[in-house]
C-alpha cells in the first residue's frame, strides 16, 4: 500500500490548511478561524465533530469509526500562535500534520477495523485543552496518542519537563517613601526577598530543575511605597514527584517573604501545569521504523527535551509519541521567526507530508499488530508501577 501516495491525493487541501493558519494566527484560547478550518476539512472527509469540546470553543474532537471492533488511535492538533510572531513554534504545520495523518488513516480504517480521533487542542502555550482530556474520562477508550512537532532535526519523543506555574502577590501598605517610609508596609521589598530565596534555593536543586520568574507589577511611582506587587512563576523539572516538592519550597519562600516584610501573601496558579513527557521506548521504536521508511536524514533519539508541552500529560494515561520532524535549518530554534518563516516553504511541506505519512503507518501498526501494542501497553503499565508515571494532574492548585 502506497501511504504516500493517499498523502498527495489530499496535499492540495493541507497546503492551503497550513497557510491559511499562517495567515491567520490567534493566540491561545481565541483560535476561531484555525479551528474552523481544521473541523470543516474533517467534517468535509467524514469525521463527525463535538466543538465546544471540554467547555472550549475553540477546541474539538473529531471522530471516524469504521464500525469495526478494532483499537482507538488519536492524533493531536494544535493551531495557536505566539504573542508578535505568529506562528513561530510550527502550530500551523504541527495542526495540518495532525489533521492530515487522521483523515489518510480514515480511508484505510473501514478495512483494518477501529477509529481515529483528531483532538483539536487549544492554547498549548498557556495551559491549553490536553490537560483537560487528560485529567477526564475521555481517553479511557483511546488506545495511543500520536503527535509531531515542526523542528530543526528529526528525532523521536523525547523526555520532557514537567511545569507548574505560581503567581504570588503580596499586600502591604502605601506611603511617602521619603516623608513617611516608617508608616508603610513594601509590597516590592518582599518580592525582592522572595527572588533573593529563590536564588539560594536554586542551588539545592537536582540536575535539569528549572526556576523562572518575572514581576508582573512592582508598584505605581518611585515615590510611594508600593502596597501591591504580583509576580509569576515557572517551576520545571524531568519528574512530576520531584516538581511537587520544589512548589511546597517555592510557596515556604513566598510565606517567609511576607513575614520578613510584615505583607500578606496570595498563592495561586495562573495557568494549567503540564506533565513531564514520559517517553515509551517501544512506541518509538515503531516511530524510528516508519520515520527512516521516507527520511533520508538522521533520525536522533534524543532523550531530554528541557521544554514542557502539555502532550505530557496525555503520556501519563495513555501511550503517547510526541516526536519532531525537520523544516529548519540545523540550529534554528522554536518560538522564532526563522521557524515560522520556515513553516512556509516548500521543504517544510514536503517533510509534511512524509512525517503524515509515517505517523499514518505507525497507526495502521498499532491496529494491526497485537504483540506490538501488547508490548507498548506492558512498558506503560511498568512506568505507572515504577512512579515514573502519575496518572492525573496533581499540580493544579485551587
Amino acid at each position: 500500500m502506497d501511504i504516500l501516495k493517499k498523502v498527495e491525493e489530499i496535499s492540495g487541501e493541507l497546503d492551503e490548511l497550513r497557510k491559511f493558519i499562517y495567515e491567520n494566527p490567534e493566540l491561545g484560547f481565541e483560535e476561531y478561524k484555525s479551528s474552523k478550518a481544521h473541523m470543516d476539512l474533517l467534517k468535509k472527509h467524514g469525521f463527525k465533530i463535538e466543538c465546544p469540546y471540554m467547555d472550549c470553543p475553540t477546541s474539538f474532537k473529531a471522530v471516524y469509526d469504521s464500525k469495526k471492533e478494532g483499537r482507538t488511535i488519536s492524533y493531536l492538533s494544535e493551531y495557536d500562535a505566539l504573542p508578535g510572531i505568529g506562528h513561530g513554534c510550527g502550530h500551523n504545520v504541527l495542526g495540518a500534520t495532525a489533521t492530515g495523518a487522521g483523515i489518510v488513516l480514515s480511508n484505510l480504517i473501514d478495512e483494518i477495523g477501529g477509529r481515529v480521533i483528531v483532538f483539536g487542542t487549544a492554547a498549548e502555550e498557556v495551559g491549553g485543552t490536553k490537560i483537560e482530556i487528560a485529567n477526564s474520562n475521555e481517553l479511557a477508550d483511546v488506545d495511543v496518542a500520536i503527535e509531531m512537532h515542526p523542528a530543526s532535526y528529526n528525532s523521536l519523543t523525547p523526555n520532557s519537563l514537567a511545569l507548574a506555574t505560581r503567581r504570588f502577590e503580596f499586600f502591604g501598605k502605601t506611603s511617602h517613601a521619603a516623608d513617611a517610609p516608617e508608616k508603610g508596609i513594601n509590597a516590592l521589598d518582599a518580592q525582592i526577598v522572595l527572588f533573593s530565596a529563590i536564588n539560594a534555593l536554586r542551588q539545592e536543586t537536582k540536575d535539569g530543575v528549572r526556576i523562572h520568574g518575572i514581576i508582573k507589577d512592582g508598584g505605581k511611582a518611585a515615590n510611594i511605597i508600593p502596597d501591591y506587587t504580583d509576580s509569576r512563576f515557572y517551576a520545571r523539572s524531568p519528574e512530576k514527584k520531584d516538581l511537587l516538592e520544589i512548589l511546597e519550597k517555592l510557596e515556604n519562600c513566598a510565606k517567609g517573604a511576607a513575614l520578613a516584610t510584615g505583607c500578606q501573601v496570595k498563592i495561586s496558579e495562573y495557568e494549567k501545569g503540564n506533565d513531564n513527557t514520559v517517553r515509551n521506548l517501544h512506541f518509538n521504536e515503531v516511530l524510528r521504523e516508519k520515520m527512516e521508511k521516507y527520511f533520508d536524514e538522521e533520525i536522533k533519539d534524543v532523550e531530554l527535551n528541557k521544554g514542557s508541552t502539555d502532550a505530557g500529560n496525555f503520556s501519563h494515561e495513555i501511550p503517547t509519541l510526541h516526536g519532531y520532524f525537520k523544516i529548519a535549518d540545523e540550529g534554528v530554534s522554536g518560538h522564532t521567526v526563522e521557524l515560522r518563516d520556515a513553516t512556509l516553504t516548500d521543504y517544510a511541506f514536503s517533510q509534511m507530508k512524509k512525517t503524515i505519512a509515517a505517523i499514518v503507518e505507525v497507526g495502521i501498526e498499532i491496529l494491526e499488530n497485537d504483540e506490538v501494542y501488547e508490548k507498548i501497553r506492558k512498558e506503560f503499565e511498568e512506568s505507572i508501577k515504577s512512579g515514573k508515571i502519575i496518572p492525573h494532574n496533581k499540580l493544579n492548585k485551587e
